[in-house]
């Protein structure tokens, strides 16, 4: 099929222009900025060894300093254990099995720990992510096949828009009194599609809450279990914590984002090593241990006798092992025997522990941010698909220019928004924002239907606007370029100023979570060194400064943004990607602050229309207004 032909090559671009980057970075940054970046642990000290899978000696490292340095290393993530004693050379390369903590644990391809690891401090690097891609590519391979079978086939051809919906029109439903109205009209829609079901969830407009009770009652009417996926683990850890409160039995694939005990306790390993069966595989493995560590002190030099000794050791641990496999397969096949509910990122949901599970229901939250090859990994597992999310916010990273352009940023949400309107469901009551901070965005994208719940509708801080729009036109604050680099120095001691004046202004009882955001990385540090040598925000510990694109899916009681561009060509960068600013606007509650220039940003009719608004609300004023001379 052209279809995933189509696919296929946009995702070989991508994975070229990743790959490119990937090495660039790699090759040119030194040691120290990769663990900055929390793309290396440097130092780690080993704290066990055993064998897993495969013969793969499974080591567990722990990082000994930079513990607070947020980092990237994720369950199945490709990583190498190097030695900085010869850190090209000196490398043994393998997969994540385990993050929790300052720990985690790295299956190498050898059974025995090379003799460098005595050398020199050890450190572990992220890799280029390659079995994601390899994933992509599989599940693009196998698709044109499966949509040429009739029966299996279908929703496949449905995604991809060679066939239309359908819907089970005798299917009653009895709306749930926690729901709302739309969202009651969405968990029917669910439970009715034969093949596909949308849920379109506008910030605030509860889309998770309507997602549980929806994935609760299939449950109920399946039997067996929905798969449910998500392309962040952030956004699995959270479905997951929810099905679990409404008494469902979730097992969790790979490892939470989030320490949590409660996360913790759903995740397939946790409840593997629960199982009674599995006091009898740490007995193995100890056993295991034992004989390695016998043939380990054959390490040096030997003659023929104890080379044949060591080699039948060997040969002994790597037997237990297998036993050990066979034993863990077992206790897996129990374990997601017994649950309602698998979750998983996208590419989780091919873990070779559930690589052969079919479903008859296969949901996918945060679709909008989702890749589409990436979708198709759980989607050639199930039956019928729920796909929910917002096109209207921000879309997938995409890094090849030429892949954006060829369609890889248009999403399988926004494909089948425009395919299959019929199976959409619009959920229009947000419990967010005040009425006059939703209503910008509800006019520009999703035609004015959105409406404020009573309970948020009026809702704001005390003595404050629920809006404003702060024009810097005429102050010379002037953006600062360095190299890729974009900043406001001016335009940011501006606006923490009316931070300051914000919270100055309430009792303590009274103030409310701040978030301060931007579209430029350089801004947002620029903001943090400012605030953390200020005296009362630098205590204030309901701040959070961040970019955009970080604050995706969360909410402040009062948002500042520092929109940043100020210049003569009236040039805006990514600003242009309005779907950012969607994001930005509809994190605050009870007050919004824009900061920005409106003779750069008035050019542009977006921004023209928010000024505009800004105005017809009285929430318009000059920062020379608020200037302290």
């Amino acid at each position: 099929m052209d279809y995933f032909k189509d696919l296929q090559r946009l995702l070989k671009l991508e994975k070229e222009e990743d790959r490119r980057s990937w090495e660039a970075m790699a090759l040119s940054v030194p040691l120290a900025e990769r663990r900055a970046a929390g793309s290396s642990w440097f130092p780690v000290a080993i704290r066990d060894t055993e064998i897993g899978r495969g013969d793969y000696l499974t080591v567990e490292l722990e990082r000994t300093t930079h513990l607070d340095v947020i980092h990237q290393f994720r369950f199945g993530a490709a990583a190498a254990l190097f030695s900085n004693h010869d850190p090209k050379g000196d490398r043994a390369e393998g997969v994540v099995t385990h993050v929790g903590g300052n720990r985690l644990k790295i299956a190498l391809r050898v059974d025995e720990l090379p003799d460098w690891t005595r050398d020199g401090k050890l450190g572990v690097d992220l890799l280029f992510d390659e079995n994601s891609y390899e994933e992509m590519e599989r599940a693009l391979k196998v698709a044109p096949e499966r949509a040429a079978q009739r029966v299996e086939g279908r929703l496949l051809r449905v995604l991809s828009g060679q066939e239309g919906t359908e819907f089970y029109t005798e299917k009653a439903y009895t709306p749930l009194p926690q729901l709302n109205e739309k969202q009651n009209e969405a968990v029917a829609r669910i439970l009715s599609a034969s093949d596909l079901a949308i849920v379109h969830g506008p910030p605030g407009t509860g889309k998770t809450t309507t997602l549980v009770q929806a994935v609760r009652l299939l449950v109920r009417e399946e039997g067996g279990p929905v798969l449910v996926v998500a392309p962040s683990n952030a956004a699995v850890d959270l479905l997951s914590e929810r099905l679990a409160a409404e008494g469902l039995n979730v097992v969790r694939v790979g490892n939470p984002a989030r320490v949590s005990e409660a996360l913790q306790a759903l995740t397939l390993d946790e409840r593997m090593s629960s199982h009674p069966q599995f006091r009898e595989i740490r007995r193995l493995k100890r056993q295991a241990a034992e004989y390695r560590d016998l043939a380990q002190k054959y390490k040096r030099s030997f003659g023929p006798a104890e080379r044949e000794q060591r080699k039948a050791l060997f040969a002994e641990a790597r037997a237990i092992a297998g036993e050990v496999e066979r034993t863990e397969q077992y206790i897996t096949q129990d374990v997601l025997g017994r649950a309602q509910v698998i979750t998983a990122t996208l590419v989780g949901a091919s873990h070779y522990s559930v690589r052969s599970l079919k479903y008859d229901t296969v949901v996918i939250d945060e679709a909008g941010q989702a890749l589409e090859p990436a979708c198709w990994i759980p989607l050639l597992k199930g039956r019928r698909a729920v796909l929910a999310g917002d096109h209207c916010q921000l879309p997938p990273t995409i890094k090849s220019v030429e892949a954006a352009k060829g369609g890889l940023e248009r999403t399988l949400l926004e494909k089948c928004v425009a395919l299959h309107p019929q199976s959409v469901v619009l959920l229009e009551e947000q419990y967010r924002m005040h009425r006059t901070i939703m209503e910008f965005s509800s006019r520009e994208f999703y035609k004015g239907k959105l409406k404020a719940a009573p309970a948020v509708a009026e809702r704001t801080l005390r003595g404050e606007a629920p809006l404003r729009f702060i024009d810097t036109a005429g102050c010379g604050y002037e953006e600062k370029v360095e190299g890729t680099r974009l900043s406001n120095p001016e335009e940011a001691v501006f606006l923490l100023k009316q931070v300051e004046r914000l919270v100055a202004s309430l009792p303590g009882e009274e103030r409310p979570t701040i978030g301060v955001i931007s579209p430029y990385r350089r801004q947002v540090e620029l903001l943090r060194e400012l605030a953390a040598a200020h005296p009362l925000l630098s205590v204030y510990p309901a701040l959070t400064i961040n970019t955009i694109d970080s604050f995706q899916g969360q909410e402040r009681g009062a948002v500042f943004i520092s929109l940043a561009r100020s210049n003569a060509d009236n040039v805006i960068g990514f600003l242009s990607e309005v779907r950012r600013m969607n994001v930005a606007l509809t994190r605050a509650q009870r007050k919004l602050v824009v900061v920005g220039d409106s003779a750069t940003l008035g050019q542009y009719p977006f921004y023209a229309d928010f000024i505009a608004y800004a105005q017809e609300q009285d929430s318009y004023v000059s920062a020379w207004e608020l200037m302290d001379f």
